[in-house]
């Protein structure tokens, strides 16, 4: 996962009875309406206009403090509670007025940054494949913070904490597990005054200038623990902005069945990002710990276990009482959108205050490309369920996707509303291969390939799409005559046989057409953009990005993975008998993507996926049944009548 960037009595009842009228007026009219110059506001509550509150206290006058809180949880296993620790920025006037404000908190395990790691071996049954360094994760990939220069002069407290194992915390970095969520959890809780804390000098600590009200926000690691803690239901954690983040650490390391690595960092896995981010005093105290981890995730079968169990937190969105806006990148292959999507359909079905953000960046935030759109947004979010502000946020288009021309559009759902399923078979061509994609199913000769994946790419394979390659089956479409819409999870239905060594099954659907499209890449544009008040070495400005396009023949749409084995249960392997046909059914990862006019659709299948499967010795041989085989499209509008 990309990492992120280091960072450095009567007051009661004004804020109270300002809170109560801010709820009780319209956006208009809610709260004060004056403006007071940064610095020299007296207040004892913040100063609220057109729905927002607005930047009057001083940035550069705010007091900081360190506490490390108590958790729930014993992780390192040495008879004492673990402790998280916390740094805060606050205005001043919570020390000197008496102003009780919320806090907005980003949890991470990496502002201690992270060690040298080594992966695990992912060439399967080669005597000569050992294990090799990891790639070295870029800690400045995430977007510079800018949450003291914007939000505290609005009237907020800001906040880093570090999850259990890392920098100044005690305990043992789990990978997503119950203790970890209880560390996140441990912070909502004394600011709600439920958790005992203390100064770095072993002084009790309470937060008796906060309101008890929790906003969490962060990318990745980061934008995953504000899913963990909303997940435990804990009272005052009020709304999150989690970011390309996990829902489900089995779709993080794992697909159907199958080990799967992250886009970037083949052989990770859950010991191995623990030990990248143990950072804690004497971390040898771990090694028992992340060694079971390594013993308990099962890289052999892939199946889903209650190792996964206790980092799936899908099956909790019950529990969740914040309101929760979701943004993803459609060019994420590190967290990929299934973790996002799946989030985003469990918490509509709880009932949870929803947005959704689908851009077209990789693993990053769109701060850096819309920032006004994203800063009135999250600002509003936050005004809205963190000082209860009646802005309209909530009543506004629930959903923001953006198009690969980089335009945006609103909807009120996701997939849009009007989208259906359409399935298209996966036919013989007329002379076998290339095969066809038709709405309707024809019957053919079975046709084979063998896995080639340990030496060529899928990206190898795609190739030459027109001819026969010993190395995959390729169906297409006809050119286009109208714009195809693919938004959803695509699906496929495999009739197929394996003879070999490998288990994997992989489907990539592709965009056969010269365009230029995304690349998910950013690159700096050289315009400076201000967005919050300045200090001495931190100018509250950042340099606006735009997103990379390139030229190309193809794209890759989507594409999905399932290990054979797993072909009814992704917790229970069964054995493949050769050349036994059966079948197999999986999905793809969710999308948003658009065809153009004269582009064709194509469906690749192989084996074994070189960036992103274990990769087993070459040559098991699939043959698959054309014309019962099909794949399941998520199409919007009129999508179904360009393919006829």
């Amino acid at each position: 996962m990309t990492q992120r960037l280091p960072r450095g009595g009567a007051g009661v009842a004004t804020l109270t009875a300002a809170l109560l009228a801010l709820t009780a007026l319209p956006a208009e009219a809610a709260g004060p309406t004056g403006s007071s110059p940064p610095g020299r506001h007296s207040g004892t509550a913040p100063t609220v206009k057109g729905g927002e509150t607005q930047p009057v206290f001083s940035r550069a006058d705010a007091v900081t403090q360190t506490v490390n809180i108590e958790t729930t949880a014993d992780s390192d296993r040495d008879g004492v509670r673990d402790r998280v620790q916390l740094r805060i920025m606050r205005p001043k006037e919570t020390d000197t007025a008496g102003l009780k404000v919320p806090t907005i908190l980003e949890p991470s395990p990496y502002w201690a940054g992270g060690n040298d790691v080594v992966n695990h071996p992912v060439d399967i049954g080669d005597a000569r494949a050992g294990a090799f360094a990891a790639p070295q994760r870029n800690l400045a990939a995430l977007f510079p913070g800018y949450y003291d220069n914007y939000f505290l002069p609005r009237g907020y407290a800001v906040a880093d904490l570090d999850s259990i194992g890392t920098g100044g915390s005690t305990g043992c970095p789990t990978s997503g597990d119950r203790s970890e969520q209880a560390g996140a959890k441990a912070a909502v809780d004394w600011l709600n005054g439920r958790a005992r804390g203390w100064a770095p000098d072993g002084t009790p600590v309470t937060a008796d200038w906060s309101t008890g009200d929790v906003g969490m926000i962060g990318q990745s690691y980061n934008g995953t623990l504000p899913n963990m803690a909303a997940a435990t239901g804990v009272t005052g954690l009020k709304a999150i902005v989690p970011i390309a983040a996990i829902s489900s650490w089995y779709d993080y390391y794992r697909a159907n069945g199958g080990v799967l690595a992250p886009g970037g960092f083949q052989g990770e896995d859950l010991d191995v990002l623990a030990k990248y981010v143990l950072t804690r005093e004497n971390p040898e105290v771990c090694a028992e710990i992340i060694d079971g981890i390594e013993a308990a995730q099962d890289r052999e079968t892939g199946d889903y276990s209650e190792v996964w169990a206790a980092r799936d937190y899908v099956g909790q969105a019950k529990n969740v009482r914040a309101a929760v806006m979701v943004v993803h990148g459609l060019n994420d292959w590190n967290v990929k959108t299934k973790n996002s999507v799946q989030w985003w359909n469990a918490l509509k079905k709880a009932g949870v205050p929803l947005k959704l953000w689908l851009h077209q960046g990789s693993h990053a935030t769109p701060f850096r490309w819309r920032v006004e759109e994203w800063l009135r947004q999250t600002h509003r979010w936050f005004d809205r369920y963190l000082y209860g502000i009646r802005n309209g946020i909530e009543h506004e288009p629930r959903v923001d996707v953006q198009h690969a021309d980089g335009t945006w559009e609103t909807a009120r759902d996701w997939p849009v509303p009007g989208t259906r399923t359409v399935p298209l078979a996966l036919n013989a061509g007329p002379s076998g291969q290339p095969g066809r994609l038709a709405l309707w199913p024809r019957r053919g000769a079975t046709q084979s390939f063998v896995d080639e994946g340990r030496t060529r790419t899928a990206e190898q394979l795609l190739v030459n799409e027109d001819r026969a390659d010993p190395g995959r089956l390729a169906f297409l479409t006809p050119p286009l005559h109208a714009p195809v819409r693919v938004n959803g999870t695509p699906g496929i239905t495999l009739r197929a046989s394996l003879d070999g060594r490998s288990p994997y099954l992989t489907a990539l659907l592709v965009d056969y057409g010269t365009g230029t499209r995304p690349t998910g890449r950013r690159t700096d544009t050289g315009e400076r953009v201000c967005y919050g008040q300045g200090v001495p070495g931190d100018d509250g400005c950042t340099t606006r990005q735009a997103l990379e396009t390139e030229t190309a023949p193809y794209k890759i749409i989507t594409r999905g993975w399932l290990d054979a084995r797993n072909r009814h249960d992704p917790a229970r392997t069964e054995p493949i008998r050769p050349g036994q046909t059966y079948t197999f059914r999986w999905d793809l990862q969710p999308t948003d993507y658009t065809v153009e006019p004269g582009h064709r659709i194509g469906v690749i299948v192989l084996s074994t996926d070189y960036d992103y499967t274990l990769r087993y010795p070459a040559g098991t041989e699939v043959t698959v049944e054309p014309g019962v085989s099909r794949i399941l499209l998520p199409l919007a509008g009129g999508g179904r009548r360009a393919l006829r």
